[in-house]
C-alpha cells in the first residue's frame, strides 16, 4: 500500500475526532490541499497557499545558504584564521570551514522555528479544531533568518511560542493576524532580550562567549561583531570600505539580510512569480531615499555638528542606506506579507514609502540600536487597515461627485 493511501486511510479513520487536523496537515504538506474550489462560480487557477508559501521558501534558500558560509567567514576573518576575501569570488569565502561552521550554527535555528511553530500550530489545531494553515511555512523559515546567529535557542523558541500565539493564533491564525508573526518574535527577541540583540558583540559567532571569557579573567582576546550600521551610530567613520562588499554581503549581520545581491534576485523571483507586490517594495525604497536625502540635507546645511551622536548615520550617503542594514530585506520580505500588508494598489504606495520613511528616521534617531525597519513595518502594519479605508472612502466620493453630476 502506497503512503498516500496509507494516509488516506488514517484521515477516513480520524475523521470527525480531535486529531483530524494534524493528520489533515500532514496530509496536505505532502500532496494536495483537502478543500478545493467546486462550483461553477469559482475562478479556477493552479496555485494555492501551499504554492504560494513554497514560492516565498525557494526565493529565501538562496539567503540562508548564503548566510551560513558568511557566519563562518566572519567568525574566522574577526578570529584572524582567514585573510578577508578578495571580492565575492574570493576563495577563503567558499570554503567548506566556512560552511560547516555556519550550517552547525544556523540550522539548529531552523529546526527549533519549524519545531516549536508547527507544535503550537498543530496543538492550536487541534484544540480549536481548525485545519492546520501552511503560512506558518515562511514564518519558519524567515525567524532564523532575522536574528543573530549565536541566540540561545531557549530564548528563540520561547519567542516563537509568543509570536505563533499573540501574534496570530489569538486573531484566529492564519490570514486573520494584524501583524507580521516573524516580526512579532523579533519584536519579543528585543524587548525581551535586548543584549542578544543588539550591540558589538552579538552579529558575528564567537563574540559574545570571548566577551564573557575575558569578563571572567580568562586570557583570550576580543573580538568584534559590530555591524556597519553600528560603527556609523557612534560616530565613527570607515576608511576604506568596500561598498562592493556590502552589496554581496561579506559584512557582519543577521543570517539572511546581509547579501543585498541574493535578495534583489528573490524579490525580482517573487515579482515575476506574482507572489509579491513590486509596489510595495519599490515605495519602501523610494522611503528610505527621500528621507536618506533629508538627512543628508540637513547635515550638509550645517543645522547638526559633527559632534551631534546622530551625526554619523545622518551623514551617510542616502543611497547607502540600502546595503548597511536590512532595509532591502525588510522592503522584499516582510513589508510584502499579504495577510498584514494594505490590499489596495494606492495604499501599497503609501504603506511602503512609510515604512521606508519610518525605518530611516528610527535608525537615525535611536543610534543604540541603528535598525529601524522591524519596528516600522510592525508599526504599519496596524495602520494597513485604515489606510486601505480612507483610500476606498476616498474612491467611493469620487464616484458619488461623478455620479452627482451625471445626474444633475
Amino acid at each position: 500500500m502506497s503512503l498516500k493511501s496509507k494516509l488516506h486511510n488514517l484521515k477516513e479513520k480520524y475523521k470527525g475526532k480531535k486529531m483530524a487536523p494534524a493528520f489533515n496537515a500532514l496530509h496536505t504538506f505532502l500532496y494536495l490541499p483537502n478543500e478545493t474550489t467546486h462550483g461553477g462560480t469559482h475562478v479556477k487557477a493552479a496555485d494555492d497557499l501551499k504554492r504560494t508559501m513554497n514560492t516565498v521558501i525557494m526565493a529565501l534558500v538562496p539567503c540562508l545558504i548564503y548566510g551560513m558560509f558568511n557566519a563562518g567567514y566572519q567568525h574566522y576573518l574577526a578570529t584572524g584564521a582567514i585573510e578577508a576575501a578578495d571580492g565575492f569570488l574570493g576563495a577563503s569565502f567558499w570554503t567548506l570551514d566556512n560552511l560547516i561552521l555556519g550550517a552547525w550554527q544556523v540550522l539548529p535555528l531552523v529546526i527549533v522555528s519549524y519545531g516549536v511553530g508547527l507544535a503550537v500550530e498543530f496543538l492550536f489545531a487541534v484544540i480549536k479544531g481548525h485545519e492546520v494553515e501552511e503560512g506558518y511555512l515562511v514564518t519558519g523559515m524567515l525567524v532564523p533568518l532575522i536574528v543573530p546567529v549565536d541566540i540561545p535557542l531557549w530564548m528563540l523558541a520561547v519567542a516563537v511560542i509568543f509570536g505563533v500565539v499573540i501574534g496570530k493564533e489569538v486573531f484566529g491564525g492564519t490570514g486573520m493576524n494584524i501583524l507580521n508573526p516573524a516580526l512579532t518574535i523579533r519584536a519579543f527577541l528585543f524587548f525581551a532580550y535586548p543584549t542578544w540583540m543588539s550591540g558589538d558583540k552579538v552579529w558575528v559567532h564567537g563574540a559574545v562567549e570571548r566577551s564573557q571569557q575575558i569578563a571572567a579573567g580568562q586570557n583570550v582576546d576580543a573580538i568584534s561583531g559590530e555591524t556597519l550600521l553600528g560603527a556609523y551610530a557612534q560616530n565613527s567613520t570607515l576608511p576604506g570600505i568596500d561598498y562592493w562588499d556590502m552589496f554581496w554581503g561579506l559584512i557582519p549581520g543577521s543570517v539572511g539580510e546581509t547579501s543585498k545581491f541574493l535578495i534583489i534576485i528573490g524579490a525580482l523571483f517573487l515579482i515575476f512569480t506574482k507572489v509579491g507586490s513590486w509596489r510595495i517594495m519599490l515605495s519602501t525604497i523610494i522611503g528610505a531615499l527621500v528621507m536618506g536625502l533629508i538627512f543628508n540635507g540637513v547635515v550638509d546645511a550645517g543645522w547638526i555638528p559633527d559632534t551631534s551622536k546622530f551625526y554619523g548615520l545622518m551623514s551617510v550617503p542616502f543611497w547607502q542606506h540600502l546595503i548597511i542594514g536590512s532595509i532591502l530585506f525588510g522592503a522584499v520580505y516582510m513589508a510584502t506579507d499579504p495577510v498584514t500588508a494594505s490590499q489596495t494598489n494606492k495604499g501599497k504606495w503609501i504603506y511602503g514609502f512609510l515604512i521606508g520613511f519610518i525605518s530611516i528616521m528610527i535608525r537615525v534617531f535611536n543610534p543604540a540600536y541603528p535598525e529601524g525597519v522591524f519596528l516600522a513595518i510592525l508599526l504599519m502594519n496596524v495602520f494597513a487597515p485604515t489606510i486601505d479605508h480612507y483610500v476606498v472612502q476616498a474612491n467611493v466620493k469620487k464616484r458619488m461627485k461623478r455620479l452627482k453630476v451625471k445626474t444633475a
